[in-house]
């Protein structure tokens, strides 16, 4: 299927690896023109040319925290008028709410509620000027069944979700789609650092809680970013323009609800 995108442009977020890393190289794959964003600069700019290689597309990358008003400034400024955005921050540490004080709050919500909202709000009236947009928040799983030792993460980005819920369905009649993907369990170190603590938490092995990870899933697995990409260049795509204020879950069907 041609997703109509050849010549768009796309600020990618949290691009250096993961699913940001996923979504990029799909968008890429379809003819877009990208602006990476990650806090690693040598890390970015190895996905930078890997991308470059792999499909021809022109890629800048730009080393830098999205969580800084700073940050976000040099972003827009790099690409002032993308036609695409996709939301994505590194999720905050498990623990236990109560060793949580008012600063791990802030931060949380800083880099997964209002930097998100900060890099909407400086792109959205561009695209509804251009009568076309596609911005794509890469959330959680959580957000449908909250995991209790991410709790920092539940609410931040449930926060988000809710603001997305009213805002999408203000702009989409001027050609501008936002929708939130929900990632499940994927092959990325974030995944890898949750069951880390899930294993010094229960004493197993992280392989075997990996593994039970992978058997507990109705698909059998754990999920691969690549998948995860092909979903968001989707949504970004011109056949996505009546999917507008959703939240996708792609979990492999570990939900177990009907709606």
């Amino acid at each position: 299927m041609d997703l109509g995108l050849v010549g768009r442009k796309a600020i990618v977020c949290a691009a250096s690896k993961g699913l940001g890393r996923a979504c990029a190289a799909a968008l890429a794959a379809e003819g877009v023109e990208l602006l990476i964003t990650a806090r690693g600069a040598e890390q970015l700019e190895a996905t930078a040319s890997d991308i470059r290689r792999m499909t021809g597309a022109k890629v800048t990358a730009l080393a830098g925290d999205v969580t800084s008003k700073d940050g976000r400034a040099a972003i827009l400024a790099a690409m002032p008028d993308p036609d695409i955005l996709v939301n994505n921050a590194g999720g905050p540490p498990p623990g236990d709410f109560r060793d949580w004080d008012e600063t791990a709050w802030e931060k949380a919500v800083g880099a997964n509620m209002i930097a998100p909202i900060m890099l909407i709000r400086g792109v959205v009236d561009g695209m509804a000027a251009r009568r076309f947009g596609r911005i794509v928040n890469i959330t959680s799983g959580a957000v449908k069944a909250p995991i209790p030792a991410l709790g920092l993460s539940n609410g931040a980005r449930t926060g988000l979700t809710g603001f997305i819920a009213g805002l999408s369905r203000q702009v989409a009649r001027h050609g501008v789609t936002i929708n939130n993907l929900l990632p499940g369990q994927f092959d990325t170190d974030r995944l890898n650092t949750t069951l880390a603590a899930e294993a010094a938490r229960t004493g197993k092995p992280v392989e075997q809680v990996k593994a039970e990870a992978a058997a507990g899933n109705p698909t059998g697995r754990i999920g691969v970013p690549d998948e995860f990409g092909r979903a968001c260049a989707f949504l970004c795509s011109v056949h996505a323009g009546f999917i507008v204020g959703q939240n996708i879950l792609l979990d492999g069907g570990r939900f177990p609800g009907t709606l």
